[in-house]
């Protein structure tokens, strides 16, 4: 390290850019009504980063408290996460059925017990093996109080309720938000919890309208409305209506994002109306959202630094 002020300007530029600040990101609301205010659009709009499974990198996998962690360096996050069950029912992080992609183990998660899966590493996104484990839904939980706002995916065979009061159990209702992708999800979580906030899956006003006959509120949601940018008077309506919208740009338009860095693919969509873009690109997609805030000098009292 001594030398390295001997470097030119712009290498040392290049260099100092591939490491993080030091600080972390933290966002917290302090009662579930703060937190349903700001998705319902009642306080200040400040536009946030879904990081998709964490967004994994090289050395850090997905669906792992590790990869959580060093993702709050760059930016404040809503970090999506997956949850699967074992054989014995225990709630553990993990998207595949199977094992073997992400871990050393094999075999289907849920005919595992939780004590065999508790001694399994997780692999990057390389398929280099880590020291990082698998959590469980309540580690990752009490590890997300007052540092991160969550979308949890439950997958297929999971029961909402186990998750719903394992969500209670933490007391993470204020920063917790539920992913369902049918009306029917959606209604069965509000009726286990009418408090909770949940993420449908809504490309029109009359998903809303359905959800609405179900019993599901505008104020509990938050719409997911897909992986492709909509019009933007898709945004308007449901912004009209109190409903948060994400894009989902995992997939081609992170491709495109990364292609052609300049176009701003992201500030785009920003601009468009979303107020949340799930992807995979959390570093990219954060030099966009910046530059977003920054223009339209956007600010949150939830927003600090640890």
């Amino acid at each position: 390290m001594k030398n390295l002020w001997r470097l030119s300007p712009l290498v040392l530029i290049l260099f100092l850019s591939c490491f993080p600040p030091a600080k972390k990101h933290s966002i917290s609301f302090a009662t579930e009504a703060d937190f349903r205010n700001f998705l319902n659009r009642k306080s200040n709009s400040f536009p946030l980063i879904s990081a998709h499974r964490g967004a994994p990198t090289s050395e850090f996998p997905e669906n792992a408290i590790e990869t959580f962690e060093q993702g709050r360096l760059w930016q404040p996050l809503v970090i999506e996460f997956d949850v699967a069950m074992t054989q014995d029912s225990a709630l553990v992080l993990m998207h595949d059925d199977r094992l073997d992609r992400t871990s050393n183990g094999t075999g289907l998660v849920r005919e595992q017990s939780f004590e065999a899966i508790r001694k399994l590493n997780l692999k990057d996104q390389n398929g280099k093996l880590t020291s990082a484990r698998i959590p469980t839904l309540e580690e990752v939980l009490i590890w997300g109080k007052d540092k991160v706002l969550f979308t949890v995916d439950v997958k297929r065979g999971v029961p909402f309720s186990k998750v719903v009061k394992a969500i209670e159990k933490a007391g993470a209702a204020r920063y917790a938000i539920v992913i369902t992708y049918n009306a029917n999800q959606a209604q069965e979580v509000h009726q286990l919890n009418p408090s909770l906030m949940i993420s449908v899956s809504a490309r029109s006003v009359a998903d809303l309208d359905r959800l609405n006959a179900l019993g599901v509120p505008d104020n509990r949601m938050v719409a997911f409305v897909g992986t492709s940018v909509p019009d933007e008077s898709l945004f308007k309506a449901f912004h009209e209506r109190g409903i948060s919208c994400i894009v989902g740009t995992m997939g081609n338009l992170d491709k495109s994002a990364l292609a052609n860095p300049s176009n701003q693919v992201y500030k785009g969509i920003l601009e468009k109306g979303a107020d949340f873009i799930s992807t995979d690109e959390l570093r990219l997609s954060g030099e966009d959202f910046d530059a977003f805030r920054n223009t339209n000098k956007l600010v949150i009292k939830a927003h600090k630094f640890q």
